[in-house]
């Protein structure tokens, strides 16, 4: 039984949600997102907001009722207040900044690497060695920052390379003579 399914995803003031079918459709102060649930459950509009319930006791749709709760929350979420990651530089000489709609990398390769600003996507660089990326899609926040991380991951020697913010990087010691 999904503890997190029971729950019913309360509609923030200021946010229009639709359900046409399996599509559940939110707009906000932000923007607007939609999302294609599985036909394994069902979403209804109650007065407590929107609740999704199992259509049988199988185990794939008992296994979808929590993730699709959490997919119209994560809607709510995204469409009032936003997602962002922080990632951090670490090494000599490394460095990112924002020109126009493109994230030029300086990681120690013998180019840079410019990275295309996907719409809905904005990236900011407070400092050389912080990138800051921001949008209301919470997949695609995550997937472009996976994707920036992937440029240079940090490596377990030194600890050089582009992590996310708070990760810790476990550390290996060196060669002994």
């Amino acid at each position: 039984m999904s503890r997190i399914g029971k729950k019913a995803v309360v509609v923030p003031a200021g946010v229009t949600a639709t359900i046409t079918g399996q599509t559940v459709a939110v707009k906000g102060a932000k923007g607007e997102l939609k999302v294609v649930l599985p036909e394994t459950v069902t979403i209804k509009r109650g007065d407590d907001g929107i609740k999704v319930d199992p259509i049988n006791k199988t185990k794939l749709a008992r296994s979808a009722w929590g993730m699709s709760r959490t997919m119209v929350a994560n809607l709510m979420k995204g469409v009032t207040e936003g997602y962002s990651k922080t990632l951090e530089i670490t090494g000599v000489g490394y460095r990112a900044a924002v020109q126009g709609k493109v994230l030029q990398l300086n990681l120690g390769y013998s180019h840079d690497v410019n990275y295309p600003i996907p719409e809905g996507i904005e990236i900011k660089t407070p400092k050389p060695t912080e990138i800051v990326i921001s949008g209301i899609d919470k997949q695609r926040v995550g997937q472009v920052a996976a994707e920036i991380r992937d440029v240079r991951g940090p490596e377990p020697y030194k600890g050089k390379g582009v992590k996310y913010a708070g990760e810790y990087i476990f550390r290996k010691e060196g060669k002994k003579k």
